[in-house]
């Protein structure tokens, strides 16, 4: 019997790649190989990497710089260590990889690694980031099926857990290299999605995160043939039993549709959040990074999703000196978050993506940005302990996913993504139980077990 091979895998950025990185590890145990919990322990290191952020590529390149003497020293140890590199990074660069790190052995855009083990087959360095006529959704073998290495203690199974949906994005805005390394607005097939949330909830997974680069304007094939909304989508998947709750990320709000509105009022299941970015406040900013969408029409959608579901928790992305951005333009950012009142947001400084137009374009001095940024993170989180705050004596639904970091502490989620420490014996795992909220901390909530049954069921 041969000798089992090791991968590791390191992801880097959005909740894709990590979904990405699950599958590519299913992908890979159906050739063989088991998860390393250590590099140095691998026979293939795979990067799954982001271009989001200013510099995503020279972190690649100095973490494959540790790498090339990882590998050298494994040669040494008659071990031939390979190097992958995958992601939007490996999109956007190519072959300049193999060029720049010669201890790279393949190099796989996120639309292609479905071919994988036929790259690493070949023997030679290889690159594939073509975007390819075919769904790579289609030739992935079933959820899960990564087995852990000789060492690794397994993990508990989770209960929550992502599902792509929907890849790529039209919106072309002007700071955003999706288009560019995603590619085009592509929905999977309802048939499809409904089978892959059947067998997560079959595993016990309650709580589902439906992935998309803008996911809201998911057009899918329907099993009556027709083209179906995210709205229709959620409410197919709300009639899996096992499934207690759907939420979904990321938004634009060009494609915040009624049906999608009236869906957030009238199913149960689809919980009381939704990031919905709007990058500035200010219509000239707006129009600058082409948002197809102003001030006024945020303000409104922001209004009617609130009507629909009063206790709607918004959380938001704002860039901050985006090219041309004046002292007005910011202050008209900050009164727009102070009319909305965010329960959590991201921001960031601008950061010039190569190729994208707004890199070319005259760039807001870095000690502005860092003043802006600084002004505008206190603000949201201001709003987000008050929001946290308002939460005190509530008594309120709680998915217990995994122990806490004390003896008889589970942590678990809130209906608004908040993380919810509780004294709980371990056969609650997995859970969905009543709690009383006690304390507010500075990341998450504390409460105790408000049904008195809970325990009983638990240890009975």
């Amino acid at each position: 019997m041969s000798e089992p091979r090791l991968v590791f895998i390191k992801t880097y950025g959005c909740q894709m790649n990590v979904y990405d990185s699950d599958r590519m590890a299913d992908i890979l145990a159906a050739e063989g190989y088991s998860t390393a919990e250590r590099p140095e322990d691998a026979d293939l290191v795979l990067l799954n990497t982001c271009h989001i952020r200013e510099k995503a590529a020279e972190k690649v390149y100095s973490e494959i710089g540790r790498l090339r003497a990882l590998k050298k020293s494994a040669r040494t140890d008659g071990r031939d260590m390979r190097i992958a590199v995958a992601g939007c990074v490996a999109q956007a660069e190519g072959e300049e990889i193999l060029k720049r790190a010669p201890a790279v052995d393949v190099v796989v855009g996120p639309q292609s690694y479905h071919r994988l083990p036929a790259l690493l087959a070949r023997g030679a360095r290889a690159v594939e980031t073509e975007f390819p006529a075919e769904s790579k959704f289609d030739h992935l073998p079933e959820r899960g099926t990564a087995a852990p290495g000789p060492t690794r203690v397994l993990p508990l199974q989770p209960v929550s857990a992502f599902l792509t949906v929907q890849e790529g994005c039209d919106k072309f805005c002007t700071f955003c290299v999706v288009p560019y390394t995603r590619g085009a607005e592509v929905s999977r097939p309802v048939a499809r999605i409904v089978e892959e949330a059947e067998a997560l909830a079959a595993r016990g997974v309650k709580d589902i995160m439906l992935l998309g680069q803008n996911v809201n304007a998911y057009h899918g094939e329907g099993p009556d043939g027709e083209t179906w909304s995210l709205a229709k989508l959620l409410t197919r998947l709300s009639q899996i039993d096992a499934i207690a709750r759907l939420r979904y990320t990321t938004s634009h709000p060009r494609d915040m549709s009624d049906d999608l509105i009236a869906a957030h009022r009238d199913l149960d299941k689809v919980m009381p959040y939704l990031h919905l970015p709007v990058q500035s406040g200010s219509d000239r900013v707006l129009a600058a990074m082409n948002r197809k969408h102003d001030r006024a029409f945020y303000l409104q959608l922001v209004e009617r999703l609130r009507a629909a579901r009063p206790d709607l928790a918004l959380s938001g992305d704002f860039i901050v000196g985006f090219p041309g951005e004046t002292d007005e333009d910011f202050d008209h950012t900050m009164q727009l978050i102070e009319k909305v009142r965010y329960a959590s947001a991201f921001s960031f400084k601008y950061s010039p993506r190569p190729g994208t137009p707004a890199a070319e374009r005259e760039q807001v001095p870095d000690v502005v940005k860092a003043e802006r940024l600084t002004r505008l993170q206190a603000l949201i989180a201001e709003q987000q302990r008050d929001f946290n705050a308002g939460m005190r004596g509530l008594t309120t639904d709680v998915l217990l996913e995994k122990p806490g970091k004390h003896p008889g502490q589970l942590v678990g989620k809130s209906p608004w993504l908040q993380a919810v420490q509780v004294d709980a014996p371990r056969a609650l795992l997995g859970e969905i139980v009543t709690v009383t909220i006690t304390g507010i901390g500075t990341h998450s909530l504390y409460g105790a077990l408000a049904d008195g049954n809970a325990h009983e069921r638990a240890i009975a």
